[in-house]
Formats: C-alpha cells, sequence, structure tokens
C-alpha cells in the first residue's frame, strides 16, 4: 500500500508537471477581469479574444486580432479618461472574421452564441475600404512593419524570408483566407524571390507539411514556435516584440525595408453604431497622446497623417 501510494504521487506530480510545460505560454496573456468565479483551464477551457462586459456594454469595440496586447492598458485608460463608460466589450479576432460577423450579425465560438453589434470596427486599410459604405467615419491610427518570429538563438539559423523556403525549416504561416497579414506576407515574399518564392512557402511546402497554415488566428505562430512546433514565422512585429516583453523564448529576425511592407491601420464608427456618442469618445481617446502613446508602447508605429 505504502509503494502504491507512492506510486500515485509520483504519477500526479508528473501529470502535473507535464501538464504545466504543455500550457505554459498559453493565453490569455493579459490581466483576465475581475469575477467572483474564475474559470480557466489552459488547453481546455481559455477564450483569449473576448474582453470585458458582453451584457448590456455602454461600447462595443471590434479590432483586428493583431492588437491584443494593447486591449488591457487601451481599455482601462479609457475608463480613466471617460469614467460614464464602464462596461465596454472588445473582440480581438481575425478581421476577416470579425466583417463576416458585422455582415451576418452574429458569431459562434464552441457553443456560444454572439449575437451583438459593433460600434467601433478597426482593421487594415483593404478591410476597411470593402466595408466603406458602413462607417460614418474613419481614421488611420497607428502602422506596422512586418518581422519573423524564431526560437530563442535562432538555432536554423534564419536570417531572411528567402530562408522560410529550406526544407529543413518547418514554418507557421497565417492564412491568407481570413487572415490581412497572411496576404502581406505573401507580397513581402514576392518582393524578396519573386512568385517562385511565395509558391515555394505556401502551395509546395504546405502540400508537404513543411508550412502550417493557421487554423483560427495568426496568435497560433507564437505559441507554435514557443512549443517547438515550427521553427519560424513571418508576423507583425509588434507579435515579436510583445512576446520578448513577456520574456518568452523567442527571437526576431528582422526583416530589410526593401522586402517588407507597412500596414497602416485604421479605425471606422459604423453607421449603425449601437452608441455613437461612445464611439466617437473612444475615436477620440484613441487618436489623443495617451492612446498614441499605448501604441507606441507596443511596438507600433504612428499613423501617416
Amino acid at each position: 500500500m505504502k509503494h502504491f501510494a507512492i506510486w500515485l504521487m509520483v504519477t500526479l506530480l508528473l501529470a502535473g508537471a507535464l501538464h504545466a510545460q504543455d500550457h505554459r505560454f498559453d493565453p490569455p496573456w493579459n490581466t483576465p477581469p475581475v469575477a467572483s468565479v474564475a474559470f480557466t483551464v489552459p488547453g481546455i477551457d481559455n477564450v483569449p479574444d473576448l474582453y470585458g462586459d458582453i451584457i448590456d456594454p455602454q461600447l462595443v469595440i471590434f479590432f483586428a486580432g493583431n492588437q491584443f496586447m494593447v486591449i488591457d492598458s487601451l481599455i482601462s485608460d479609457f475608463k480613466k479618461e471617460y469614467p460614464q463608460y464602464q462596461r465596454v466589450f472588445a473582440e480581438t479576432l481575425p478581421p476577416g472574421i470579425l466583417a463576416q460577423q458585422i455582415l451576418t450579425g452574429s458569431l459562434v465560438l464552441g457553443n456560444l452564441r454572439i449575437d451583438i453589434k459593433p460600434d467601433i470596427y478597426t482593421a487594415g486599410k483593404g478591410r476597411i475600404d470593402q466595408l466603406r459604405d458602413s462607417f460614418a467615419v474613419v481614421k488611420n491610427y497607428a502602422g506596422n512593419t512586418l518581422a519573423i518570429m524564431v526560437q530563442k538563438g535562432n538555432p536554423k539559423k534564419i536570417t531572411r524570408l528567402a530562408d522560410l523556403a529550406r526544407k529543413d525549416v518547418n514554418v507557421s504561416m497565417p492564412n491568407p483566407a481570413w487572415e490581412g497579414i497572411g496576404k502581406r506576407i505573401e507580397e513581402a515574399c514576392v518582393k524578396a524571390g519573386g512568385t517562385q518564392l511565395q509558391q515555394s512557402i505556401m502551395k509546395e511546402k504546405v502540400e508537404k507539411g513543411s508550412t502550417y497554415l493557421t487554423k483560427i488566428h495568426h496568435r497560433e505562430t507564437p505559441l507554435r514556435i514557443l512549443y517547438k512546433q515550427s521553427d519560424a514565422g513571418p508576423v507583425w512585429f509588434t507579435e515579436a516584440y510583445y512576446q520578448q516583453m513577456l520574456h518568452h523564448p523567442v527571437a526576431t529576425v528582422a526583416i530589410p525595408e526593401k522586402e517588407n511592407i507597412k500596414a497602416s491601420y485604421w479605425a471606422g464608427i459604423l453607421k449603425t453604431a449601437p452608441h455613437p456618442q461612445a464611439a466617437k469618445d473612444f475615436l477620440a481617446f484613441l487618436m489623443s497622446d495617451r492612446g498614441q502613446g499605448i501604441y507606441k508602447h507596443f511596438g507600433f508605429t504612428p499613423p501617416e497623417l
């Protein structure tokens, strides 16, 4: 009986260690809201892209997913600046998914059906232009560039986009079908090595299984690199920067300006906004020194005014 008890204890400890190791880098990476009951189980019940108060919100914002790192500071400081708004709900899903949600009116996540109208939608210029007739006003508020995220120490010695075509490099790539960044990465690959490089990474290596296309969100790329499922992945510079801010074991490989692209982020107040005054106030805060300072802190470039 004594030996069985010792065996059971060791087994449970090992299982706990394995669980911690398997999910030690899992989101949410932000600070969750305070509640009487917290129920987040890494790898099982974890919804990192829905934030705040979904019941009777005073403001609803759909952020393009690559801005998840600014949400804590941005919404917290907005509430301090405009204390009349305390119930704010935000989503940070891929902009294509958010656009579909706006057009169709709902989103299903697991067993949860979300039927909520946003006041503000933020995305890259291309996606904003597609929905141009839906907005009362739009403003450019930030920018970004691409970088390559690799494992700490860069064991595969990645130095440029062309290295992602190597047979020994497992790549994680945002799916261009719904990720705007995926299309921008393809543009950068064409600049770096022509359509041959783009096809090699995005078609040939996909077919062979050495390029993984994200299934849900480009947030998968940092996780795949952290868990050593992929060697490298093109990301927005801010994503690699943020992982290093968290002291996670990744490194950043810069992409030269001649091979890189510049992204501009735009916010639009929807004509159907349920809370138009709150939307105007948030957009004003976004463009204020404080709002711009938050984006700068997380590595975004200023808008091209």
